[in-house]
């Protein structure tokens, strides 16, 4: 990856982020939770029995029973295909029901397995997904079915898009606050607009209850790593309830010096009942985050130096800190039985600071690491916006039939400070500040490298959509969508003041046919379409404002279903995708682009979740796909052929859990990764890994839990990115090593 792909970055002020701090933090931001009830983490309240393994997702909310601390598979693990998703149909239907591949990870599940990061829960769980980038990038670009990064695979709160600002999104980060997690494979324009090819990652969060219960958190682990976590509910009268969610982690991290990370996440929200038929949630989430300053560690003769793994070659006065506050009114009537209308006005901002080092050579010739990149940036963000669908279900030719539709309008703005003109800040090394590979000092920023204003923009986006389920037999049934966004993009130049304006149009459509020869098995095939973004839409610039959106098309069949009394879920889906108007560089002429070229994938996925006798579960998926740029050039160069940089073409995780005693659980869970490339010419190549963790439950009383995890259990060294320059990589972003945490839960 070039400094060009790091440049997109921006930051924050600093907050005191240790844990002793989350009282004073919560009292300072008024910061309210929410989300909906806990499926493993919460406790039974007065005697009332837990939910089921498959509840609907209306039995999430307001009014359902609280439930206890257990161990035997109480949570709601598995592929939850009967659970309600709004993310790969906005008619409200469960996976079985929908002619995609979708992936419903309960937060619970994610909470139990030790996944502390949406990044985590979404890449250790779903199926093909993976990530890849920095801490400081943010919540971390995803991959999916041949497609990388946040242009191409979306990230949604609540199934609100978040709309990305110079290649980074920051919330949401943390586990805690979330339900549950749905994941769309595969173009969902039609659905959430463009930047959406390789699909979407919806982040649910856990709603207001009228049943008191209280659930605490605490755990700790190596690299000194401390965590906490309150989640509260209950009424306030008869007719509203409230939820407040706050949680806390710091660690030491594992490189030094200063590889440290801390952040603190605290949502709140209420719910106001004012008839049985209306209802409207008022929420607040603040999410504050220091990650780790940690950008990778230079590759000596091609490999890492063991004496090198846990050094950190950033200065010693690096910064990273972003907060993010994101405000929701959500209402919902259902003035008939067959009638549903939805709006949710939003405010989201977001303060980001960046000042640091990123890149790390090796110069064999002087034996030092030559540094590059000192960038310093900050990012100004708001995201204002409302959006509105209803949901008809009647009869249509006779046909039973369901009919959703709506708006969705936002405005954006960006500003945007940085030193992009600075000498330090481009890609060649900086006199004085190579270091030794061993007891080197970190020295400081440069001092004349400051940021500026750079760039301010205005974006104002509108948008239509509608679909349709017809009912053609009791069997069959024919699925439509279609979605029509404009946007419009002002940019101002804040050191030459010049302007340019910039208009878009996209269209995406959907056509499906779904079968049930059985009640438990589902058989599809569907047509969509979808449009990439040339960039960032909110901060693109005017050498790529000539550009037209980037357009690509998938044609997937599939089946998923029941078997064996339904202790097994399965599914299988096929698929190929086709993108077309890559951005690629103009022969001879390295700094200016133009439009050409194709890229495609094509690929299947499975997944299967199995209930077996004793106390035995298996959760694994699997993905293989060959993904390939069909028509690329810069210069004289092709890379037709060649593997996209960050999409690995085998991704595969398996999770067993055996209750092998009373009161005890455990868990094993592995990763595989295929190997990646960090550049066009598929010469720098991050190899592939297998991780192993492992887990260990004990019920200590019904409303208690003490849990032990090991990460990356036999200690592998792997990159999860890296740098190259002329196809010769300089440094991997290595992962987490070896190491442990325990945590005691309890809830009443």
């Amino acid at each position: 990856m070039t400094s060009q792909h790091r440049r997109h970055r921006a930051r924050k002020a600093s907050i005191p982020a240790s844990i002793a701090s989350l009282a004073v933090l919560g009292h300072l931001h008024g910061a309210q939770a929410q989300g909906s009830p806990e499926r493993l983490d919460e406790i039974a309240v007065q005697g009332q029995a837990p939910l089921a393994v498959n509840a609907p997702a209306e039995a999430y909310g307001a009014g359902a029973g609280a439930q206890k601390v257990s161990l035997q598979h109480s949570s709601p693990v598995g592929l939850n295909l009967d659970t309600p998703s709004r993310s790969g149909s906005r008619l409200g239907l469960t996976p079985m029901e929908t002619p995609a591949s979708v992936d419903i990870v309960s937060g619970e599940t994610a909470r139990i397995r030790g996944q502390n990061s949406v990044l985590d829960a979404v890449s250790q769980n779903a199926t093909g997904i993976t990530s890849y980038g920095s801490a400081g990038f943010g919540i971390g670009s995803f991959t999916s079915r041949g497609f990388a990064g946040p242009s191409s695979v979306q990230t949604l709160y609540d199934g609100t898009r978040m709309y990305v600002g110079a290649g980074t999104v920051t919330f949401p980060y943390d586990t805690w606050n979330v339900e549950r997690i749905e994941v769309l494979r595969g173009p969902a324009s039609v659905l959430y607009g463009d930047g959406a090819i390789g699909g979407i990652v919806n982040v649910v969060s856990k709603q207001p209850l009228f049943t008191p219960q209280t659930v605490v958190r605490v755990g700790g682990g190596s690299q000194g790593t401390a965590r906490v976590a309150v989640d509260t509910t209950g009424p306030i009268g008869e007719s509203v309830a409230y939820r407040l969610n706050v949680s806390g982690n710091r660690s030491d991290g594992w490189v030094n010096p200063h590889g440290e990370f801390q952040n603190v996440a605290i949502s709140g929200a209420l719910l106001f009942q004012a008839t049985p038929n209306l209802s409207f949630t008022l929420s607040h989430d603040f999410g504050y985050q220091e990650p780790s300053n940690y950008w990778g560690t230079p590759l000596v003769d091609g490999r890492i130096l063991k004496g090198t793994r846990f050094n950190n070659y950033n200065v010693r006065d690096a910064r990273i800190a972003w907060a993010d506050n994101w405000t929701q009114l959500k209402t919902e009537w259902t003035p008939s039985a067959d009638v549903t209308v939805r709006n949710t006005s939003y405010r989201l901002q977001s303060r980001r600071h960046w000042q640091e080092t990123e890149q790390y050579r090796f110069n064999p010739a002087s034996g030092l690491v030559d540094r590059s990149d000192f960038l310093e940036i900050y990012h100004q963000q708001e995201q204002i916006g409302n959006r509105l669908d209803a949901t008809f279900r009647g009869e249509l030719f006779g046909l039973a039939n369901q009919f959703s539709a709506g708006f969705d309008v936002n405005h954006i703005s960006f500003r945007h400070t940085n030193n992009f003109n600075a000498d330090a800040a481009s890609g060649d090394p900086v006199p004085g500040y190579s270091v030794p590979l061993f007891g080197y000092d970190p020295g400081t920023f440069p001092p004349n490298s400051r940021a500026i204003p750079a760039y301010q923009t205005s974006t104002n986006q509108a948008s239509v959509f509608a679909e349709n389920r017809l009912q053609l037999t009791d069997q069959l049934s024919f699925l439509t969508g279609v979605r029509f966004d404009a946007p419009t993009l002002h940019r101002q130049n804040l050191q030459t003041g010049g302007v340019f304006d910039k208009s878009f149009q996209a269209l995406g459509y959907r056509f499906a046919l779904l079968y049930n020869p059985t009640k438990d098995t589902t058989l599809y095939a569907q047509y969509a379409t979808a449009t990439d973004p040339v960039g960032s839409l909110i901060t693109l610039s005017q050498s790529l404002a000539g550009f037209k959106l980037s357009t690509g098309e998938q044609v997937e069949i599939g089946a998923k279903g029941y078997a064996f009394d339904r202790s097994l879920e399965w599914t299988l889906a096929g698929y190929h995708i086709t993108k077309y108007n890559l951005i690629s560089a103009v022969p001879g002429n390295p700094t200016v682009s133009t439009q050409v070229g194709q890229q495609s994938s094509q690929g299947v996925e499975a997944a299967m979740s199995l209930n077996l006798p004793a106390g035995w579960r298996i959760d694994a998926n699997i993905a293989l796909l060959h993904a390939q740029y069909d028509e690329f050039r810069q210069g004289a160069v092709s890379y037709a052929g060649n593997q996209p940089i960050f999409v690995p073409e085998r991704v595969a995780n398996l999770w067993v859990n055996w209750a092998f005693a009373k009161d005890w659980e455990a868990r094993i869970g592995l990763q595989n990764v295929g190997r990646v490339f960090s550049d066009f010419s598929n010469t720098a190549r991050l190899p592939a890994y297998n991780l192993v963790n492992l887990g260990l439950d004990y019920q200590v009383t019904p409303s208690s839990r003490a849990s032990f995890r090991v990460y990356n259990l036999f200690d592998k060294t792997y990159a999860i990115d890296g740098n190259s320059v002329n196809g010769v990589g300089t440094n991997w972003l290595l992962g987490r090593p070896r190491s442990f945490e325990v945590a005691y839960t309890v809830a009443w």
